[in-house]
Parts: structure tokens; C-alpha cells; sequence
């Protein structure tokens, strides 16, 4: 009877193991720093140029919760040497709408259980828009 008993055994564990199914992230979940970070991005709208310097940089460091909530309060910790009071209360304010925006992040159930309690450096800056490439007649290749 004891034989009987380790093949059984291995087959339950097999079975329990297949049983457990990593979980998918579905559509619109954050599943990696990547995503998260990127999903940071999108919340975030700077001042306008006209109220604020748009060369102003500024970072936080915000934790979250397993289930996606901040925890605790966001920390700045860094801004642009050059931004005057005005644009340092802006930006602030612009960092903790982008964090209103963007919380509860929805994080897969794995994502969350991994990030929990560990700080993000999160650094906010106005990307400017690339210089359109002029194009000059004389350099077009002309196919003959």
C-alpha cells in the first residue's frame, strides 16, 4: 500500500500545481515598473508656459499601497535650480493633481504584493516638442 501512496501524492501536487494559474493582467492593469511609469506620464500636465517656467524639473517620492492607493504623503525631492517660488508652488501642485489623477494605480494583484511600501522616485519635467526637421529642396532626392 505504501507504493501506492508517492505516485498518488505526486499526482495531487501536479494537479494542485496546474490548478494555479498566473494571473493575466487584463487590459488597462499595470503589470510592471514599466507600465507604471508610463502610466505616470500620462497623468501629468504641467503648468502652463504662461503661468510657470516650462524648463522646471521636480521629483517625488511616492509609496503606494498593495492595492494601488498612496501611502503616506508624497515627498519632493528636487526642483530646478532655476524656478522661482511661483513655479516651485505650481509644479507642486501640478505633481499631486498628476497623483490624483493616476490613484488608485491598478495594479495586478502580483504588481501590488511587489511594490507595497517601497518608494518610487518619480521625476516630472515638460518634454518640449522636437524642432521640425526643415527639409531643403536642394537635398530631396529626385528619382529619375
Amino acid at each position: 500500500m505504501a507504493r501506492h501512496r508517492k505516485p498518488l501524492a505526486l499526482l495531487a501536487a501536479s494537479l494542485l500545481l496546474s490548478s494555479i494559474s498566473t494571473t493575466q493582467a487584463e487590459p488597462g492593469q499595470v503589470d510592471n515598473l514599466k507600465e507604471a511609469f508610463a502610466r505616470l506620464r500620462t497623468c501629468w500636465k504641467p503648468p502652463p508656459a504662461s503661468q510657470a517656467n516650462p524648463d522646471v524639473e521636480i521629483t517625488a517620492i511616492v509609496t503606494f499601497r498593495r492595492d494601488g492607493s498612496i501611502f503616506g504623503r508624497p515627498k519632493i525631492t528636487y526642483e530646478s535650480e532655476n524656478a522661482t517660488d511661483n513655479d516651485r508652488l505650481l509644479y507642486r501642485i501640478a505633481v499631486m493633481e498628476a497623483l490624483q489623477r493616476c490613484t488608485p494605480m491598478p495594479f495586478t494583484e502580483t504588481m501590488g504584493g511587489a511594490v507595497a511600501g517601497r518608494p518610487f522616485k518619480v521625476e516630472f519635467r515638460t518634454l518640449k516638442p522636437p524642432h521640425p526637421t526643415e527639409k531643403k529642396a536642394w537635398l530631396t532626392p529626385k528619382t529619375l
